[in-house]
């Protein structure tokens, strides 16, 4: 069972337009930056994947990433925690314009709504967002006398995620802050596709270290240099 693509291009080359795409990261931590720049690069060869809802924490900074699929008009609604970081112009121009859709939703609501969804659970209660504008609409519930809101589950038709070694069969380990969203995404997607910066053969990987197994995983690329999303936005990059 080899999952294993020879390029980023053929990693994304399945995403339909109107997919609902999950990114990985915690700001550029963990972020799949060369995923994210291959189905950009197919976007603007074909026009297609277009009308796309984007998940992850926050909208994209600079001109790169996120931000630039935003600036190049593949995304129709961002369902993020940080609309508003650092850098975020590409998103707030097409929102001050209406070209763009915002839910927002607290952040461990997101993680538990993306974790839930890879567990099976449809529903939870959060005292999150409890008495907010962002609560309006969803039913509510008294527990030992507090007042909690129904969220629903978060899923996806593809997860691009990036993991530090993989193996062929898909099975994941990350680095450090890297581990963040990623491993919750790639169980609430139909389809996974991870990027990692090692990638050895089968058993390389001691199984007591495996984060992700290789069952919530389709497709594999290496990438064994990745670039970083904060230094690419520090020295100006646009892409």
């Amino acid at each position: 069972m080899n999952k294993v693509t020879s390029t980023t291009a053929e990693a994304v080359a399945s995403i339909p337009d109107g997919a609902r795409v999950m990114i990985g990261g915690f700001g550029g931590s963990g972020a799949p930056i060369e995923l994210i720049h291959a189905l950009i690069d197919r976007f603007r060869a074909t026009g297609s994947p277009k009308n796309l809802t984007v998940i992850n924490n926050n909208a994209g900074n600079g001109s790169i990433g996120i931000a630039a699929m935003i600036k190049a008009g593949m995304v129709a609604k961002m369902v993020c925690s940080f609309p508003r970081s650092s850098n975020a112009e590409a998103f707030n121009e097409k929102y001050l314009a209406g070209e763009i859709e915002l839910e927002l939703v607290p952040q461990g609501t997101l993680a538990e709504r993306i974790r839930a969804a890879g567990a099976g659970i449809p529903a939870f209660y959060t005292p999150s967002s409890y008495g907010t504008e962002l609560a309006e609409g969803k039913p509510t519930e008294e527990f030992d006398g507090k007042m909690y809101v129904r969220e629903r589950w978060l899923k996806a038709d593809v997860a691009l995620i990036k993991g530090q070694k993989g193996d062929p069969m898909g099975n994941l380990t990350y680095r450090l802050a890297g581990r963040n969203f990623n491993p919750l995404m790639a169980m609430a997607a139909d389809r996974t596709v991870a990027q990692v910066a090692e990638l050895g053969k089968p058993g390389s990987i001691d199984p007591e270290q495996v984060i992700t197994p290789g069952i919530f995983v389709d497709t594999v690329v290496e990438v064994p240099e990745p670039q970083q999303e904060e230094v690419l936005v520090r020295t100006g990059v646009v892409y």
